[in-house]
């Protein structure tokens, strides 16, 4: 961390960070679940995290549908989007680790990058363990890593909070705020809280065995195939999946006889997302996309490109599977299997 700072009045942060911004934040109104929510912070207090959101930040950025080109018979022209500058205040770690990996494999679409390079991330430590979540097990939080934030805050026993700004982005968004600045030993202390906080959340050492199997490729095709049967091909996990990024296009006939070109999400369970143009179809079995699917999460090969595994532990698929594969799930088999 490059800088550290102790807050007092967390909503002064929250205005000073709005100022030319649109201001998001999660919400949980009138006992509604949480979800992200444009906010203005001059008029709301600030009462501390109210649980992860159902769907993280993925469609702010890596838009489900979205338009690339228009063609008009001569000329093509680029559909940038025009993006407001914004700030997301509140991020898990296991969001911000799958932002993360969306900008590294997001890196030179323009698409992503209009949206993504005028946002702030300020992520806040998780400092209880969420239901269903197992991100300590895949190295993802519960503490918000420098990768994919501008700015970490961490609640502290005295009602103040810790401030780390991970680069220089993070140190200019606060730039004019007169912060005093934090003792050296609080980052050391917020490693040791973290150990803390991990040791809180239920025992889950038999997903790692069962990870390691699917990196060696290691589970039998049997298991895979009865697991397959389970899937409803529904989309709930891919859509609510923070790091999935799979997607397709289309060309869609204009009134004025043009093309536009649109590029929306797409997911390797379904049948059709890798069925070649002769016919033959790489994962022609429910079993076989299933694998591809989870190895694509677990096994360490994708290390080099996405920065670290594909599952960031929040557990919406989980939550959102009626089928009962989600990842937890699958894991619990393999482990059983």
């Amino acid at each position: 961390m490059t800088a550290a700072w102790l807050v007092e009045d967390i909503d002064a942060l929250r205005v000073h960070l709005a100022a030319g911004r649109e201001f998001h934040e999660v919400v949980a109104d009138d006992g509604a679940p949480p979800a992200w929510t444009r906010t203005a912070p001059a008029e709301r207090r600030f009462g501390g995290p109210v649980g992860l959101p159902q769907e993280g930040l993925k469609d702010r950025f890596f838009a489900a549908r979205e338009n690339l080109f228009v063609f008009d018979g001569e000329v093509f022209r680029e559909t940038l989007p025009g993006v407001a500058p914004r700030v997301f205040f509140g991020v898990a770690a296991c969001d911000a680790g799958a932002l993360a990996v969306h900008d590294r494999f997001f890196a030179a679409d323009p698409y992503y990058r209009a949206r993504r390079d005028t946002a702030l991330i300020v992520g806040i430590d998780c400092v209880t363990p969420c239901t269903g979540g197992f991100c300590e097990v895949v190295d993802a939080g519960p503490f918000v890593r420098p990768r994919g934030v501008d700015l970490i805050l961490h609640p502290r026993a005295d009602g103040r909070w810790l401030l780390l700004a991970p680069d220089e982005r993070g140190e200019r968004a606060v730039s004019g705020l007169r912060l005093p600045v934090a003792d050296a030993a609080l980052p050391a202390r917020r490693r040791a809280r973290e150990a803390e906080v991990v040791a809180a959340f239920e025992d889950r050492a038999w997903m790692r065995p069962a990870i390691a199997r699917i990196d060696a490729n290691a589970v039998e095709r049997t298991l895979w195939e009865s697991m397959a049967l389970q899937c409803l091909a529904c989309s709930g996990c891919v859509s609510l999946c923070p790091t999935c990024s799979c997607y397709a296009t289309r060309d869609l006939p204009e009134a004025d006889g043009g093309v536009l070109r649109e590029r929306f999400w797409d997911a390797c369970l379904y049948e059709g997302f890798q069925r070649e143009a002769s016919g033959h179809h790489p994962a022609a079995t429910p079993g076989t996309r299933l694998h591809r699917y989870w190895t694509h999460k677990f096994a360490r090969a994708f290390t080099d490109e996405l920065g670290r595994i594909g599952c960031v532990g929040c557990g919406r698929c989980d939550r959102v599977c009626p089928g009962v594969i989600g990842a937890a799930d699958v894991l619990r088999r393999i482990a059983n299997g």
